[in-house]
């Protein structure tokens, strides 16, 4: 039986590397019409931009956090990184060699996840308790997920004391002033303290001693802390294969106006890995996904039906969740702050949709 099942197959091997935003779904698109490996060095999909909301509510991270085989039912997943890949094959860390005939590189950014989805949920609830016993919380990092997990403990949990530093002029430096300036004010109307132009040195406080020492002499107190900045991009590992000639200056891999990357016929790049000029967004990877796994099927089919699809980049839209309700939201021509973006986005921050696109139920509290 395996055997008929490979031969209908053929020439149809599709690996995915990574399995974030971009790559969970492409591997869920491509499952039924040919033989998807989803290589990932965990065992689950997670929606990223809600996980702020998990750290003040854990019980919501058990619909954002999913196992890969609750969507990807047809493919194989391989959990281990990948280390290597050639004209034909892709190594991972534990030894396995997988050939394929088209290959997706969806690896996002490096960070330090748990393995399995039971570790991941049960770090949530570590990471709630460590907010609940604190009088007085620190946050370094004011990008989207400093501000977005400062005005969640801020709305939560009103009675704490919340100071977020941030290195940079003003917060949220991937949008506009005027949405910076708006967050920045809701933060403040919230008794949130801001600092901006300053480091923290987190060494600076010992274990029985909660103070720490920013760059500019300034002392604060702060039962815990959270580190939110930003992760590398996990393209490193590709310098040692067949496409390091594929990077550009900055780590980003190059792509053409179908994804595919730059002198490969059959090897695509998707997600905040490439090389587009635009927002780094997870709506951005989803298009990503569902324009590479076009062009696919149309490569696998013989490319006789119709021409490769291309991507071109959309309006930006950024929004950024403050609480349950408010949010910032920057549209191309106009930038607004309060419940009418919040309807939008931060009473359940997309999970209901994103979860519908991989076939799972939007309520349904399952794996």
């Amino acid at each position: 039986m395996a055997g008929i099942v490979s031969t209908s197959k053929q020439g149809k091997r599709v690996v995915v590397i990574g399995g974030g935003v971009a790559g969970s779904l492409a591997a869920k698109l491509l499952q039924a019409d040919a033989d998807v490996t989803l290589i990932d060095p965990k065992e689950y999909f997670e929606i990223t931009w809600a996980s702020l909301r998990s750290m003040v509510e854990p019980s919501f991270a058990e619909r954002t956090v999913i196992n890969h085989k609750n969507y990807f039912k047809k493919g194989r997943v391989v959990t281990s990184p990948a280390i290597n890949i050639t004209e034909t094959d892709v190594t991972t860390k534990d030894g396995a060699v997988i050939g394929y005939d088209y290959l997706v590189i969806a690896t996002g950014h490096n960070d330090l996840f748990p393995k399995t989805r039971q570790e991941k949920l049960s770090q949530y609830q570590a990471e709630y308790e460590k907010i609940v016993s604190s009088q007085s919380v620190l946050i370094v990092g004011g990008g989207p997920s400093g501000v977005e997990l400062a005005a969640e403990i801020a709305v939560d949990f009103p009675e704490k004391k919340v100071t977020l530093v941030h290195k940079g002029p003003r917060l949220l430096e991937f949008v506009g002033e005027k949405a910076a300036d708006k967050a920045f004010n809701w933060l403040e109307s919230k008794k949130v303290e801001v600092i901006l132009n300053q480091s923290v040195d987190l060494s600076s406080a010992s274990d029985g001693n909660k103070t720490y020492r920013t760059s500019g002499g300034e002392t604060i107190h702060a039962d815990c802390h959270f580190l939110c900045v930003g992760k590398p991009l996990s393209s490193q590992w590709l310098s040692g294969t067949v496409l390091k000639d594929s990077l550009d200056g900055k780590g980003r891999v190059m792509v053409d106006e179908h994804l595919r990357v730059k002198d490969r016929k059959n090897v695509f790049a998707i997600g905040d890995i490439t090389n587009i000029p635009e927002m780094k967004q997870g709506y951005i990877a989803e298009s990503h996904a569902n324009v590479a796994v076009k062009n696919i099927k149309v490569m696998m089919s013989g490319g006789k039906r119709k021409r490769l699809s291309t991507y071109k980049p959309g309006p930006e839209i950024a929004i950024v969740s403050l609480g349950r309700k408010d949010s910032v939201a920057q549209f191309p021509f106009v930038t607004v702050v309060g419940c009418l973006p919040g309807l939008i986005k931060s009473k359940d921050l997309f999970v209901g949709k994103t979860r519908k696109a991989r076939g799972l139920s939007p309520k349904l509290v399952q794996g």
